[in-house]
Formats: structure tokens, C-alpha cells, sequence
């Protein structure tokens, strides 16, 4: 079992920044890639980024050159920041896991980002 929370949601100004990480606990031995997919309203969950244990990543169109990620591997953290905020970025941001043994992944509760004015 993997346990994902998030932190650093909340409301932002369109043009702000957007500092997100998440810190997985329980069989962290297990992980091998974390990640972020988001879920506007009425829309269905998609990828932002996801980060594998040698650093490669994948990003969405949506958010390349306005975002950057690491990953520390020995804490199981991962750091999301997305600069240049507009409006669609509004959405549930979810922290997401891939392990060894599930690889289903796992799936933090979720932190709602707001951008407007």
C-alpha cells in the first residue's frame, strides 16, 4: 500500500505561479514513477507530467515551457511547479504513483487549484 498526499493547492492569479508536491508514504520501495494529471470540471482526468526514477519525463502539451518538475527518489517527493497560470488551468490536480506490484498506480485525494482574479 502507497499512500499520496498532496499539498500547496489553493487559489492562484491568473499569470502566478503554482507550487504542488506530494510526499508518498507506506511501501515507498515499491514506487517506480510518480506523477500529475489534473480534472477541470465536466472534463476527464489527462496527464500533466509524470517523472520516471531516472528522471525522464512526459508532458502535457498544455503546460510545456511553463513547467518544471523533480523528483527526490530516497523521500518518494514529488515537486511540481507551472508558471503563467491562466484560467483553464483550473482544475483538481492529482498526485499519482506507479509501483511494481500495482501497477494500477496509486492516487492521492486530490488539491483543488483555482486560477482567477
Amino acid at each position: 500500500q502507497v499512500q499520496l498526499v498532496e499539498s500547496g493547492g489553493g487559489w492562484v492569479q491568473p499569470g502566478g505561479p503554482l507550487r504542488l508536491s506530494c510526499a508518498a508514504s507506506g511501501s515507498i520501495s515499491s514506487i517506480i514513477t510518480m506523477g500529475w494529471y489534473r480534472q477541470a470540471l465536466g472534463k476527464q482526468r489527462q496527464l500533466v507530467v509524470n517523472i520516471t526514477s531516472d528522471g525522464s519525463t512526459t508532458y502535457a502539451d498544455s503546460v510545456k515551457g511553463r513547467l518544471a518538475i523533480s523528483r527526490d527518489n530516497a523521500k518518494k517527493t514529488v515537486y511540481l511547479h507551472l508558471n503563467s497560470l491562466r484560467p483553464e488551468d483550473t482544475a483538481v490536480y492529482y498526485c499519482h504513483a506507479e509501483a511494481r506490484d500495482y501497477l494500477d498506480g496509486y492516487w492521492g485525494q486530490g488539491t483543488q487549484v483555482t486560477v482567477s482574479s
